[in-house]
């Protein structure tokens, strides 16, 4: 069935809204739970979505993107983590760094088994909750297997960063700065498309392996 734009909006809105906030609100509670409380007194440790929405990153890209056909691309506002007062930054800034991906990979698993049991909802509801489950896999999968991508800033970076060497995890840390800009160009060329989609239906093989 062909969705209408009304129809994708609403499919998807919760789903992208939930992954993004839950993403950024384990980041806070992983960094607090290691010793830094710079995101609990921000007021940043909620799964209130609007403490973690950017109009930009969570609204206008996301819908462009899905309107285009391509990968779900979007972001929320980073929850702020001073990895210096981790007790153990370099150790622990790795869990802090999983704690949001690990946050997808769980909720990509409670969307699928809702896909699961949506047949046995209210007639009115079987159709709209298959699709809204199924896309709260698909905007799961797609930003745990981003978000792993070793590239600063993004978590696989800092997990990078984190097991590497000293002098080569500094040296590594310098592409932050280029970071997103490689992230766009990697994008718009589609080779950002070629890099996850073996990942992604990795993870989707997983999840299926998971719930039936």
């Amino acid at each position: 069935m062909e969705l209408t734009l009304i129809q994708k909006i609403a499919i998807y809105a919760l789903p992208v809204i939930f992954a993004i906030t839950v993403h950024e609100a384990a980041h806070g509670y992983a960094a607090r739970y290691f010793g830094d409380m710079t995101a609990q007194l921000e007021g940043r440790i909620t799964l209130n979505p609007l403490r973690h929405i950017d109009p930009i990153g969570t609204i206008l890209v996301p819908a462009l993107t899905m309107l285009a056909g391509g990968i779900l691309f979007g972001w929320a506002k980073p929850v702020p983590v001073d990895f210096s007062r981790l007790r153990n930054p370099k150790k622990d800034m790795l869990w802090v760094a999983a704690a949001g991906p690990a946050s997808n990979l769980a909720m990509a698993i409670i969307w699928a088994l809702v896909f699961s049991f949506s047949e046995h909802a209210p007639a009115a509801f079987v159709t709209p909750l298959a699709y809204m489950a199924q896309a709260g896999v698909m905007i799961n999968v797609v930003l745990l297997v981003l978000n792993l991508l070793p590239l600063p800033p993004l978590d696989g970076g800092r997990i990078a960063v984190s097991l590497l060497p000293n002098r080569l995890a500094y040296q590594f840390s310098k592409l932050e700065r280029f970071g997103f800009i490689i992230l766009i160009v990697l994008l718009f060329t589609g080779v950002l498309y070629q890099i996850m989609m073996p990942f992604i239906q990795g993870v989707f093989w997983l999840i299926g392996a998971i719930t039936t």
